[in-house]
């Protein structure tokens, strides 16, 4: 029986759901909490996973959990776990550590206690009286107290999933590629129906748009620390990008559309649309939101534009807005998504929203302002 590790992937406020929806599309049972979205999965499933989520930051492997009042409890608790199962007697292992709400306040010690433990442990297990060289693979651990409940866990990401590979340029304040990916994924665009981005920047959404509408892997270009670690099964690397390859739609036309006012931002967008492998598939042009227009009964509009949050640049936030209402009126058919932190951005558009869902992006909170499509009447 192949062996089956407990999982967590980690995700921004708000996206929770949207995470835990992604999992159960890949099959996953979950269980979703504050940040993070619990399953199971077996090595192959840890780098599908990593593959193929497109709102999570990272994939971890959850070593263990226990409840720690003293740091003799904590000690003793880690030096529990099969930390061989995970580690070298020479891996190079950081302890980043977090505490909220516990007795084991004081990070720095419950850091340096369960590197200690981990070190006993292993000492112990290779029998190895010496220091450890930590000079063998990387293995990033997290050591989380929460209400007195420890979590070990074993990041088998690396650098955040966030991390593409394909922006070789970014306008201001640009969106994360996981949070783009949401931002489409809480729409309800079908990859038959065009899709429009009027204030695109370095073209993240529509790009993020594309890898949905070509069911491409959003981490096929990348690797992950899971890969570079002993025990891992090194033959699956292969396999599972083959697997993912297999299942990418490249037949289907797609109507992506991509518009800045700014046509450097436009340059960089086609740029990172290239680099992304679908300059094919999105048109990006220069023309601010105002002055579009289209002949298109139905279709999906996903905007970010700037939020005016410096002193000046709100009453221009707000101009745009209003044009943005004055065009998005006249039609009806299509849904609109847009994404600001003026909480007053309904009444300067012009139209009460359908729906409106909180986000975080970054620290900054922002809503996203859904304003869905009539029914088309059949003709």
């Amino acid at each position: 029986m192949e062996k089956k590790y407990r999982l967590m992937a980690t995700v921004a406020a708000g996206l929770e759901s949207v995470l835990g929806q992604e999992l159960k599309d890949l099959g996953f049972d979950v269980q979703v909490e504050n940040y993070r979205v619990f399953f199971e999965g077996t090595q192959a499933d840890i780098l599908r996973a990593n593959l193929w989520l497109r709102t999570a930051d990272r994939v971890k492997i959850v070593i263990g959990s226990f409840h720690a009042t003293t740091f003799d409890d904590l000690f003793e608790g880690i030096k529990a776990l099969p930390m061989e199962d995970y580690l070298n007697y020479d891996s190079e292992f950081p302890v980043a550590g977090r505490s909220q709400k516990s007795a084991l306040h004081s990070v720095p010690d419950v850091q340096s206690i369960t590197k200690k433990a981990i070190v006993s442990r292993l000492q112990e297990a290779f029998h190895v009286r010496t220091r450890l060289p930590e000079t063998g693979f990387f293995a990033q651990l997290e050591v989380m107290v929460t209400k007195d409940e420890v979590m070990l866990t074993l990041d088998t990401t690396g650098p955040s999933l966030f991390k593409r590979g394909y922006r070789v340029e970014k306008g201001p304040a640009p969106l994360k590629e996981n949070f783009a990916a949401a931002l489409v994924l809480l729409t309800n665009w079908k990859k038959d129906l065009p899709f429009v981005d009027p204030t695109c920047g370095s073209g993240t959404i529509p790009i993020e748009a594309a890898l949905i509408g070509r069911n491409l892997a959003p981490g096929l270009t990348r690797d992950f620390d899971i890969e570079k670690m002993d025990w891992f099964d090194h033959s699956l690397s292969d396999t599972i990008r083959d697997e993912a390859e297999e299942q990418a739609d490249y037949d289907t036309p797609l109507n992506i559309f991509g518009y800045d006012i700014d046509p450097r931002m436009v340059k960089i967008a086609q740029e990172n649309a290239k680099h992304a492998g679908l300059s094919q598939d999105i048109t990006f042009e220069t023309l601010a939101a105002g002055d579009w227009q289209t002949k298109e009964e139905r279709g999906v509009l996903v905007a970010n534009p700037p939020y005016g949050q410096r002193l000046g640049e709100l009453e221009e936030a707000e101009g745009l807005y209003q044009q943005m209402g004055a065009v998005y009126s006249r039609l009806p058919y299509w849904s609109k998504y847009i994404l600001t932190s003026d909480l007053s951005f309904e009444k300067v558009f012009g139209q009460k929203a359908t729906k409106k869902r909180k986000l975080f992006n970054g620290q900054l909170r922002v809503d996203y302002f859904q304003y869905w499509a009539n029914k088309a009447e059949k003709k």
